[in-house]
């Protein structure tokens, strides 16, 4: 039963660096990512769409990002979204596609970035953490109901430590790359 409950905790914990690196990805650097338009939902014919359902988003150009809708009728709403949105980018409508322009990254911008990412860092920490004590208070629930011995408890103990170690220095280093991205010109 303890080797049940250490062999689950891993995927756990994987999926919460995948959600760091989601969350990460959403961040703007110096270079255009499509990727910082995931989090906007534009309101089409009373449907709720996210951008890529509606448009063919692309990047011509390090600084650009150009959305071009399927529909024209669309290109309005996607406009407003875009404006309504919290990215920091005004959408240029030529009629046709929306372009959106990075403007360069000043020093003090990328050092609040980076800020932010150190913060996203240690909440998928926080997650890690939280994950650990669910395990071990059922290990322990486990060798209180006689379902374990005690040295099942060490051994999942020191498991569980490696397991998390592990995923900690993961954390960091998904958080260092992100960081080295940030501050590149």
């Amino acid at each position: 039963m303890i080797e049940q409950i250490i062999k689950d905790v891993k995927p756990k914990m994987k999926l919460a660096i995948e959600n760091l690196v989601t969350e990460l990805s959403r961040i703007r650097t110096g270079r255009a990512n499509p990727s910082v338009l995931d989090g906007i939902v534009v309101s089409y014919y009373g449907a709720k769409n996210a951008i890529r359902e509606l448009a063919t988003v692309t990047v011509p150009e390090a600084n650009q990002i150009v959305v071009k809708p399927w529909d024209r009728n669309a290109l309005g709403d996607i406009e407003t979204a875009i404006r309504a949105s919290e990215i920091g980018l005004s959408p240029i409508n030529d009629g046709a596609q929306i372009r959106l322009i990075l403007p360069p990254m000043t020093e003090e911008r990328r050092k609040e970035i980076s800020t932010l990412v150190k913060k996203n860092g240690e909440e998928a920490k926080v997650v890690l953490r939280n994950i650990r004590r669910e395990v071990w208070d059922k290990v322990q629930s486990a060798e209180k109901n006689k379902e374990a011995t005690e040295d099942d408890r060490r051994w999942a103990e020191d498991e569980l430590n490696k397991i998390v170690n592990e995923m900690n220095r993961e954390v960091e280093t998904v958080v260092a790359e992100k960081e080295q991205e940030i501050m590149k010109i």
